[in-house]
């Protein structure tokens, strides 16, 4: 399900409030996780380059993992952030694929192909 909050600054997260911000798409991952492949290559053919932020090279990644979990994410692996807002996991990246949500909400940071 399609969250639709932006992140909160004013909680204590603040390293998932700027990757979350940073740059259009976001997606926190773990090195082994396929899903975040397969969204990665979504998101490429839909002509968005997300930003990978994964959680198990990052010395901060159990915190990570608890502000996801703060913030909606039932597992915090995937957690995917199209313009600084939750869409959570995979299930939600596809049903909102298959609606045509998805690329509404990408079209902001899709990149112009010449």
């Amino acid at each position: 399900m399609y969250r639709g909050n932006i992140v909160n600054p004013g909680v204590n997260m603040d390293k998932v409030t700027r990757l979350a911000l940073e740059k259009g798409a976001v997606l926190f991952s773990k090195s082994s996780c396929c899903m975040c492949y397969a969204v990665t290559i979504l998101f490429q053919e839909l002509t968005v380059t997300p930003i990978i932020h994964e959680i198990n090279q990052d010395l901060e990644g159990g915190e990570i993992d608890k502000a996801l979990i703060r913030l909606g994410c039932n597992a915090p692996v995937l957690a995917i952030f199209i313009g600084g807002r939750l869409v959570c996991s995979m299930n939600e990246v596809m049903s909102l694929h298959l609606s045509g949500e998805l690329i509404s909400l990408l079209k902001p940071y899709q990149t112009v192909l010449n």
